[in-house]
């Protein structure tokens, strides 16, 4: 397996390095610093596995032009903070968790809304948007407590609720998202760089659009959790049922004279880091036999479809080919075990292929951290499941009871890279008649 772990690890290298939130960022500085000539102050906020990254690169190019700020970042990354730039910021830096949040959370999300008050009408706040940032912007709306909001939140995630409905929900609960940031900063103007963890970079989706026009409303947000048969919390029930009365102001729509003042540049994405990969493998010998960017839905579903595809096409071929998949997939919980939407794609993945040789399936989560579990991923071949049955274990049983971190652990199957930095979504790529590759 060493030869198939070298593979996957150099792909998820060439994605990781393509999402390089340094890189993505200094590219902008040109344009940048041509917005900051013409302002008064400048006020720098982030939010997102990236703000801190993204952070440090503005503030080592421009940090004499920066007069104040806050920034949400993971607290992982918190360390990885050089000393020499920690001290005597002219912003302040506020560990935040994903993705639930907590009190850390509130926190950091006052303080940016606090920051962004301060900005007048001769000012340019600089906004740094990163996957992680609905979480770490984090503000409910006035008597829902944090707590009872979490347990919401929480129950739509393990209810297997895609990320854009969990964030309808959240714009209609929350101070900051739906173009909520954007009032707290106005009258200044805003720009706002984005590390899109969103497929097809909807400016209303990512992070939930804190700057940005937004078309939901109060009775969708109802009707998703209405949809999902959850306990709904009191305070946030009444809440919504007086924004569907129109007795509670809607998210910035279209047409508000706010958006005016914002501008927007996306620096990096899930089709940045797919080609990435894709040249990789052109580079190694690989026909792209099947390529897709919008992948979604249930993780399990998707990895059967990956699976059937491999299998098929090593069926026809013995030339090196490839299968590229960028997207997000969820999971509906059932079962009690431990697993993240890669691995269980690859854990059902796994068993379509059984038996067939040389095919090689893997997934991981560009943010280096696939669901609740400390791996990025996991890869498999053929004979995994043959391999499991040698062990004692079931495949099916494991996949019936969301435990493919137990599962790919005991084959000695995952991908352990730590947190990334950055997230552009997940990848997911089967290889047929694999080629080597130098370590």
């Amino acid at each position: 397996m060493d030869k198939d772990k070298n593979i996957i690890q150099k792909l998820f290298d060439t994605a990781h390095q393509s999402a390089d939130p340094t890189r993505l960022i200094q590219n902008e500085f040109p344009s940048l610093s041509e917005r900051i000539k013409r302002v008064n102050k400048v006020f720098l906020l982030g939010a997102g596995k990236a703000a801190l990254e993204m952070t440090q690169a503005v503030y080592e190019e421009m940090g004499d032009k920066i007069f104040m700020g806050a920034i949400a970042c993971v607290p992982s990354r918190l360390n990885s903070l050089p000393h020499q730039v920690s001290r005597n910021l002219p912003f302040e830096v506020y560990p935040a968790n994903h993705p639930l949040p907590d009190q850390r959370n509130l926190l950091a999300a006052n303080k940016i809304s606090t920051a962004a008050e301060q900005a007048d009408s001769n000012d340019l706040v600089l906004l740094l948007l990163s996957g992680g940032g609905s979480a770490h912007l984090c503000l409910p709306v006035s008597g829902l407590s944090l707590p009872v909001y979490q347990s919401l939140i929480e129950n739509l995630l393990k209810a297997g609720a895609p990320i854009q409905e969990i964030n309808i929900v959240r714009k209609h609960l929350e101070q900051l998202k739906g173009g909520g940031l954007l009032r707290k900063i106005s009258p200044a103007r805003v720009h706002t760089c984005i590390l899109s963890d969103v497929i097809g970079d909807p400016l209303n989706v990512i992070a939930s659009g804190p700057t940005a026009a937004d078309p939901t409303t109060f009775e969708q947000s109802w009707q998703i959790l209405k949809k999902y048969g959850i306990r709904v919390p009191a305070a946030a029930e009444k809440y919504i049922q007086r924004g569907r009365n129109g007795l509670v102001p809607e998210t910035i729509k279209e047409g508000n004279p706010l958006l005016k003042l914002a501008s927007y540049q996306i620096i990096g994405n899930n089709y940045l880091a797919t080609q990435a990969v894709r040249a990789i493998l052109h580079k190694w010998g690989y026909l792209i036999a099947h390529y897709e960017t919008d992948v979604a839905g249930e993780a399990r579903e998707v990895g059967r479809r990956l699976g059937r595809l491999a299998g098929q096409l090593a069926k026809k071929t013995k030339r090196a080919t490839a299968i590229i998949m960028g997207g997000e997939t969820t999971v509906t919980v059932q079962g009690e075990g431990q697993g993240g939407r890669n691995q269980e794609l690859v854990l059902a993945a796994a068993i379509e292929i059984q038996g067939l040789d040389d095919i090689l399936i893997a997934s991981f989560a560009t943010d280096g951290m696939d669901g609740p579990t400390p791996a990025a991923g996991s890869y498999a071949t053929g004979y995994s499941c043959q391999r499991a049955h040698i062990h004692g274990m079931d495949p099916l049983f494991y996949l019936e009871n969301n435990d493919s971190w137990n599962f790919f652990r005991k084959l000695g199957s995952l991908l352990n890279t730590g947190p990334t930095g950055t997230n552009v979504n997940d990848i997911s790529i089967a290889l047929i008649n694999p080629v080597n590759v130098q370590s």
